[in-house]
């Protein structure tokens, strides 16, 4: 399914690496570690603007990505950041229902866009998405897509694919 931040038809190979300037990738890692744009800033010593502009330029080079869960599964899939070390899943407490909105997330869908793709309503689908912030533990969205990484829940492949 391609969402609002899903592009048409991608400029290039989309399983090619991504270069991104290391302004640029600290900005991303910052996120993809769940932190807010504006600690990012603070933490890289920017203003929260310079990093906005970094975010863009990122998003503008992984596709045209909106949504920075998009942009962090985009960046992990096309290695324009380093991927995050994998984890055990074997203790992972998640429900099918849950395990299935995690690429869907990983795609920047809004809780209306899932609920709609997962046949569910709007609010049992933001409880899910409490529920897997919570037993990851994700600090947002992007957080639950480096999670998703690491427990190999979103994969290379299926971000390629959704890409295509």
């Amino acid at each position: 399914m391609h969402t609002r931040d899903t592009p048409r038809a991608a400029a290039g190979p989309i399983d090619a690496p991504v270069a991104l300037s290391p302004h640029e990738q600290q900005v991303l890692q910052g996120l993809a570690a769940g932190d807010a744009l504006a600690t990012v800033a603070a933490t890289l010593k920017i203003s929260t603007s310079m990093a906005t502009s970094y975010l863009g330029l990122a998003k503008s080079k992984l596709f045209g990505m909106a949504d920075a869960p998009a942009v962090i599964a985009v960046a992990y899939a096309v290695e324009a950041i380093p991927p995050p070390p994998p984890r055990d899943a074997s203790g992972l407490d998640l429900s099918r229902a849950q395990r299935d909105l995690v690429p869907l997330v990983a795609q920047g869908m809004t809780d209306i866009q899932l609920a709609i793709s997962v046949d569910r309503s709007e609010n049992d689908v933001r409880a899910a998405c409490r529920g897997l912030l919570r037993k990851l533990p994700a600090r947002n969205r992007a957080h639950v897509v480096t999670r998703g990484w690491q427990y190999r829940l979103v994969t290379k492949g299926q971000v390629l694919a959704w890409l295509r």
